[in-house]
């Protein structure tokens, strides 16, 4: 009997149209456009500037696209889910706002937060569905809204985010080497010590206080998080490379999250590849958290062709990390 795989058919993206330019960011806090690009490899970033459109809403107009290009009604999803740190609720989900703005009535649907990592997992719990039979379509969702937990005051943090979301779908496959072959996701929770939302949980719900205190922004120390990242992230790469035999130079495409160029140009280094095969628009975009992956493949879709190897590899907030190696199933249109 042959294995049932969960591959990917179609992607879908939406980007806020304002633009913040590290110029912009130069007149509202001490930075320049050197500083940030040596430091980071960010030109501009997306924000929604909109005070009534959130995640839901940009995911929603990511998957809106998905459905058109994928021919797929609705009614047709079996699984949604939704990888964010910026809700626009504590609850409900976001992936269940999103499922009631498309009109998704016969899919379950919920949200995964695992810091920038949050797409990895969120994409690989939709491939068990997938693998067992009980999910034909799903649809994965990264959807950010940071601007509204970046304290635009602090000059490490605030140059480094944007708003976005983008998606892909899901569905089995039994053809052979086609699909999601493998990943590994891994946790560290000392991680928390250095980036982190302090309040606006059960913890410390908002009050006066934590208000003032600026609890509810995105709160990051700089060299532990980088040393951690680029370790990690570098060596769960090779690692799935080694393990399924990948030469560098049978790999189409590094797909790295976006968290700064630095540490995408060491992964790269560290599993033998150029930066030609490296997926790259964190300059146009920065981080969009869990929406950096699937930015990257709506962008390159066009050049990715059946059969292209893949190795998705991201590092976030927990700590959390991860690599995914996929064979790309369809040639773009």
């Amino acid at each position: 009997m042959q294995q049932t795989k969960a591959v990917i058919t179609g992607v879908g993206s939406f980007l806020p149209e304002y633009r913040l330019t590290n110029d912009e960011l130069s007149r509202l806090v001490e930075t320049s456009d050197e500083w940030i690009m040596t430091r980071i490899g960010i030109k501009e970033r997306r924000i929604m500037k909109d005070k009534d459109k959130a995640s839901a809403y940009m995911g929603a107009k990511a998957i809106e696209e998905l459905l058109i290009k994928t021919d797929t009604h609705p009614g047709d999803v079996d699984l949604l889910i939704c990888a964010t740190v910026t809700p626009d609720m504590v609850f409900p989900a976001t992936a269940n706002v999103i499922s009631d703005m498309l009109g998704i009535k016969h899919a379950f649907s919920f949200d995964i937060n695992a810091g920038c990592s949050g797409f990895l997992f969120a994409l690989t719990t939709a491939a068990k569905y997938i693998e067992t039979g009980s999910v034909k379509k799903a649809i994965v969702v990264g959807a950010e809204k940071m601007s509204t937990i970046v304290d635009y005051t602090d000059r490490t943090v605030c140059p480094i985010f944007g708003d976005g979301a983008a998606t892909v779908m899901l569905e089995p496959t039994t053809e052979e080497g086609i699909g999601i072959i493998d990943s590994k996701l891994q946790v560290d929770g000392i991680g928390r010590k250095w980036l982190h939302q302090k309040a606006g949980g059960s913890l410390n719900p908002p009050t006066h206080d934590t208000i003032d205190a600026r609890w509810h922004y995105i709160y990051q120390e700089g060299q532990p998080v980088f040393k951690y990242a680029v370790s990690n992230m570098a060596d769960v790469s090779a690692e799935m490379m080694k393990k399924h035999n990948i030469y560098p130079e049978e790999l189409a495409w590094l797909v790295p999250h976006q968290a700064n160029l630095r540490i995408i140009d060491a992964t790269a280094r560290r599993i033998g590849i150029g930066m030609d095969k490296v997926m790259v628009n964190i300059h146009k975009y920065g981080n969009t958290t869990a929406a950096t992956i699937p930015l990257l493949l709506s962008e390159w879709e066009p050049k990715l062709k059946k059969g292209d190897k893949l190795i998705f590899v991201a590092f976030g907030a927990g700590f959390t990390w991860g690599a995914m190696y996929v064979v790309w199933g369809y040639d773009s249109k």
